[in-house]
């Protein structure tokens, strides 16, 4: 046997075997090789190239700008940086709301030109067409219900959705309708935490939630967010783990200090 064990890869059976052992499900956002591998190597169990890539790489005030081709880019660089997380990829808005033949060609070229293992898309019975197109070609799909965030201009607001009886119903069957479609996971964004549990208990498949409670059966933060390289955004369901903002800041400050006053390079930083 090798002294390299070979790596135990993270797959949509692994977090079906998450769920059932009672195992959280630990999900952060990476767009780049550089954050991939450290993200990676950390033990994360699964990356999303997410379309919030618009927000936090591109400086879009909503995920509707960003094309299949910049998504396609961003998941090309994950990729070769990880090891052994189980990689999905956000379907940007627009290549799967109107027409199925067109999300399954989008998906198939995310699959072929990335090396991802799976794709996430917003929505439920109104994209359940281009669910089960997708699925049938043998590409996992993860769903995303509650908060879908390119609908924002339909919703008018990033606020808590579900709360009305109406909506929560419609998220209680859309859940439903996905499992039985095929979808291996769940995201819920922003719903209330008893209607979090509830959906996660009544499915078995694995939920991933986000502002939906500790009951999910994980959690997804956007990188930038968690890291604190973006500070402007802090929603109650944020934890900052670090405040990269502010030590990159006080870093960069001090080079400039140090180069202005010949300070750097010193005499053992030059040739």
């Amino acid at each position: 046997m090798s002294v390299h064990s070979e790596v135990k890869k993270v797959t949509t059976n692994t977090l079906q075997k998450m769920k059932s052992s009672g195992e959280k499900i630990s999900m952060l956002t990476a767009y780049d090789f550089s954050f991939a591998k450290i993200i990676d190597g950390a033990g994360i169990d699964v990356i999303l190239v997410g379309d919030s890539a618009s927000n936090v790489m591109a400086g879009h005030e909503t995920t509707l700008p960003i094309t299949l081709d910049q998504i396609i880019y961003h998941a090309q660089s994950v990729i070769r940086g990880i090891d052994r997380c189980l990689v999905v990829v956000d379907l940007p808005f627009g290549y799967y709301q109107s027409n199925s033949e067109i999300a399954l060609a989008s998906a198939i070229r995310i699959m072929k030109e990335t090396g991802a293992h799976s794709i996430k898309l917003e929505g439920g019975s109104e994209v359940i067409e281009s669910v089960k197109k997708i699925v049938s070609a043998g590409i996992p799909v993860m769903g995303h219900l509650g908060l879908t965030p390119q609908s924002i201009y339909k919703f008018g607001t990033y606020t808590v959705r579900a709360k009305e009886e109406a909506e929560a119903n419609k998220l209680r069957e859309d859940a439903k309708l996905l499992q039985e479609t095929g979808c291996f996971a769940i995201v819920l964004e922003k719903i209330p935490a008893l209607l979090a549990k509830e959906v996660s208990q009544s499915l078995s498949i694995p939920t991933i939630g986000i502002g939906a409670g500790g009951e999910c059966d994980g959690q997804v933060l956007v990188m930038h967010d968690m890291l604190g390289i973006n500070t402007e955004f802090k929603p109650r369901f944020l934890r900052q783990y670090l405040n990269i903002h502010e030590q990159a800041t006080k870093a960069v400050q001090q080079y400039i200090s140090d180069v202005k006053s010949k300070n750097f390079p010193n005499e053992n930083e030059q040739y």
